[in-house]
C-alpha cells in the first residue's frame, strides 16, 4: 500500500519499528510515509470523543488509538473495491513476471 499523500512505496524495513504510521483518511485505513508525516495538514480523520487522528480501521470499525472509542464505519467507505488506483496494473504486472508471462 502506497502513502496516501504522495505515493511512495513502502520497503522492507531494516530492524526495528516501521517509521511509517497508520491513519484513517475517509473512513479507509492508509499509510503515511516518514516525509509526508512532517506537514500539519494531513487531512485525516479524527475521533468524534476525543479529537485524536491516532486511528485505525478494520472489519468495518474504527477504533480510536487515544481514547479507545469504537464506531463503525459508514457503509459508503466499502461501496468500492478499496482498492488504491492502478493497483490491479501493479498486480497483474508482477504476476507476470513472477510466472515468466511475456
Amino acid at each position: 500500500m502506497p502513502c496516501y499523500r504522495c505515493g511512495a512505496r513502502q520497503t522492507d524495513p531494516v530492524r526495528g519499528a516501521s517509521p511509517w504510521k497508520r491513519g484513517v483518511r475517509r473512513e479507509s485505513q492508509v499509510l503515511i510515509c516518514p516525509d509526508c508525516q512532517r506537514l500539519h495538514d494531513l487531512d485525516l480523520d479524527s475521533c468524534r470523543t476525543c479529537g485524536s487522528t491516532a486511528l485505525i480501521c478494520r472489519l468495518g470499525e474504527v477504533e480510536c488509538r487515544g481514547c479507545g472509542a469504537v464506531r463503525m464505519a459508514r457503509a459508503r467507505a466499502f461501496a468500492g473495491s478499496g482498492a488504491p488506483p492502478g493497483l490491479s496494473a501493479e498486480v497483474e504486472a508482477a504476476l507476470n513476471r513472477v510466472l515468466g508471462r511475456a
